[in-house]
């Protein structure tokens, strides 16, 4: 992304309402998977939002972050108190098998990123049973302004990530739309009020009351959405894709995440 991106991101993803809900996502998604021992790689952790909701939320998981922008890493870091290697998700600079759990949260849609060589690095990292979870911008007649400013080239359908993780070697692959019921505000704000092309990020200070209501709404969401799985009933549509899935195999052993000797550690107690 653009260095102004990551300053946004810094500032913004402890309390903008839309980092709040992709983390609260991704976490419900962990606990419905199960306790997985083991070590947990954020592939893409940018400024550290996520790996510090993570480490609040759970405090006995052990983790990891990778970053490509060197500064963005050094912030993580710092942010949520783990160990932040440098590098590119194309490439892990990690062992085989390294980890019990892999988050990648809107990184394959980078145009730097090759969607198909990092899930086979992701792959790759995983232990054996290990599970996968990645948030993907959805629709690519969503695409606006805010996909330039951080280097967005490409968005996904359910269909169209399952079947790239299923190529990639992954199985038990589940998809589901989110922010769905804020879908027709999204489309305003994109396809008419921000729609110029040199239009500004969409990560930017929001008044209090606005925030805090989108936050309702997206809260009331993910209630909706844990009473749809008991009846197997999703959103379909959603500004974004959130797939888990899982790599193949009964065996359960793994090697512990030792970065590459070429990699760059950012590293901070907490």
């Amino acid at each position: 992304m653009e260095p102004a991106e990551y300053e946004l991101m810094d500032a913004a993803e402890d309390g903008m309402w839309w980092y709040r809900s992709l983390h609260g996502e991704v976490l419900d998604t962990l606990d419905a998977a199960g306790a997985r021992p083991g070590w947990l790689l954020d592939a893409g952790c940018g400024t550290g939002g996520f790996l510090a909701r993570l480490c609040a939320a759970r405090p006995g998981q052990r983790a990891i972050g990778l970053e490509y922008f060197p500064e963005a890493a050094s912030r993580a870091a710092a942010k949520a108190g783990v160990p932040v290697s440098v590098g590119s998700v194309n490439a892990l600079p990690f062992a085989d098998a390294s980890f019990t759990i892999v988050v990648s949260l809107d990184v394959l849609s980078h145009d730097a990123v090759d969607p198909e060589q990092a899930l086979a690095e992701m792959r790759r990292v995983l232990a054996p049973g290990g599970l996968l979870v990645v948030n993907l911008p959805a629709f690519d007649w969503l695409r606006s302004a805010h996909d330039l400013r951080v280097h967005n080239a490409r968005r996904f359908t359910a269909g169209s990530a399952s079947a790239l993780l299923q190529a990639a070697g992954f199985t038990m692959i589940q998809p589901r739309y989110w922010n769905a019921l804020l879908l027709p505000l999204m489309v305003v704000q994109r396809k008419l009020l921000a729609r110029a092309p040199d239009h500004g990020s969409d990560v930017a200070p929001l008044p209090g009351w606005l925030n805090r209501s989108l936050a309702a709404v997206t809260w009331l969401e993910r209630r909706l959405q844990r009473w749809g799985a008991r009846w197997n009933l999703a959103f379909p549509a959603g500004g974004s894709v959130l797939v888990s899935a899982i790599r193949p195999s009964t065996v359960t052993s793994f090697a512990p995440p030792e970065p590459a000797r070429h990699a760059t550690l950012a590293m901070t107690s907490r």
